[in-house]
């Protein structure tokens, strides 16, 4: 080979090297990227990962990440009863309103539990601003973070304990949100509405709250009304006996048999709950008023019978026998017809049978019938 020839082939295995390296370098360098991008995104969700952990009796650890600072965050769930007072009741309350509208979540909850521990410890100061603490209260309650929510429901509960019928002009937005968050799957927001719900019927008068809670038991939503359901009846005994009737046994009845067709068993319950107490007051009405309408008529015939007993002594001596058993007689017969008639007299004291068929339909009042004869017959066994 010469000399030439040889140059030549030395020159293109050259050239064919350094196209080998450059194709190399293209096809590594992306690889060389994308795993530092991969190793980013490793990094970035692991961080994001570690700003909340499980709740931990009852509390929730959350770490705030701000910038190179990283800090530890504890929002506690402190019962009623284990609330401290606050240091500074001016501060506090002049904060309250924008720490409760904060867009930082950590001191909305903060701002929550300031406000149960004004409504505890210092009633009177928070009356001015009720109804836009009340605002925000509901506001916090519509919140994604259950942190935040389950705060405002305990708060709600601690309203109602301590300012009873004073909120009932601002209570809507805060029982719908209850009723729907007693309707929820997650446990632990759930239960704290049922407590809330059940502080709200304890605290606030059944004569304002029975008018709050009805439009709900026609809601479309089957769990909201079984809730509203639940509240109605347990709100209702409250009245008392004298305040059933106050109120209406007849509008109450007919509330609570539309309710035992209802779709949950929640609702029919607390509807059955319902019927069995209207029943016993209905009877001891039914009952007191036919002793009083019975002893008016023994008392009535007493005395006429005393007056032709004396009428009879002055003017018919020889006679006076006769009369007596002819009056006793009379007052027999009279009395028995009093009581016979007792019921034609008073409709209003006509049987729980007869009340039911004639407040409800055919249908309606064969459910509720059933309804309580079968709980007297338990009863009874």
């Amino acid at each position: 080979m010469s000399e030439k020839a040889l140059r030549d082939l030395n020159t293109i295995l050259g050239t064919e090297r350094k196209n080998e390296d450059s194709s190399k370098a293209c096809l590594t360098k992306p690889s060389v990227d994308n795993a530092d991008e991969n190793i980013e995104e490793r990094q970035k969700k692991k961080t994001s990962s570690s700003l909340v952990s499980p709740a931990v009796n009852g509390n929730l650890t959350v770490t705030v990440n701000s910038g190179a600072e990283v800090v530890n965050a504890e929002v506690e769930y402190i019962e009623s009863e284990n609330l401290n007072d606050l240091e500074d009741i001016d501060t506090c309350l002049k904060t309250l309103l924008a720490g409760l509208d904060s867009k930082d979540w950590v001191l909305v909850c903060d701002t929550l539990n300031n406000v149960r521990r004004l409504s505890i410890f210092h009633k009177e100061a928070m009356l001015d601003m009720l109804g836009d603490v009340i605002t925000s209260i509901a506001k916090s309650l519509k919140s994604p973070r259950s942190a935040v929510c389950k705060t405002a429901i305990m708060t709600s509960a601690d309203i109602f304990s301590t300012y009873n019928d004073l909120i009932i002009d601002s209570l809507d937005p805060l029982l719908v949100q209850l009723l729907l968050k007693a309707s929820q799957d997650k446990r632990f927001v759930c239960e704290a509405a049922e407590k809330a719900l059940i502080s709200m019927t304890t605290w606030i008068s059944p004569i304002s709250l029975l008018p709050k809670l009805q439009p709900y038991l026609k809601n479309k939503n089957p769990r909201i009304r079984a809730k509203a359901s639940m509240c109605f009846s347990r709100s209702v005994p409250r009245l008392g006996a004298e305040g059933i009737k106050t109120y209406g046994i007849d509008k109450l009845i007919q509330v609570a048999a539309s309710q035992l067709s209802d779709q949950l068993p929640e609702s029919r319950e607390a509807a059955r709950a319902l019927l069995l107490e209207l029943q016993n007051v209905y009877e001891k009405f039914h009952d007191l008023m036919a002793s009083a309408v019975v002893e008016h008529t023994v008392n009535e015939h007493t005395v006429n019978e005393h007056t032709v007993n004396e009428h009879t002594v002055n003017e018919h001596t020889v006679n006076e026998h006769t009369i007596d058993e002819h009056t006793i007689n009379d007052d027999t017969v009279n009395e028995h017809t009093a009581n016979d008639h007792t019921v034609n007299e008073h409709p209003e004291m006509s049987s729980w049978e007869s009340f039911c068929q004639s407040k409800l339909s055919p249908l309606s009042a064969q459910a509720v019938l059933r309804v309580t004869s079968i709980a007297r017959e338990g009863l009874v066994s």
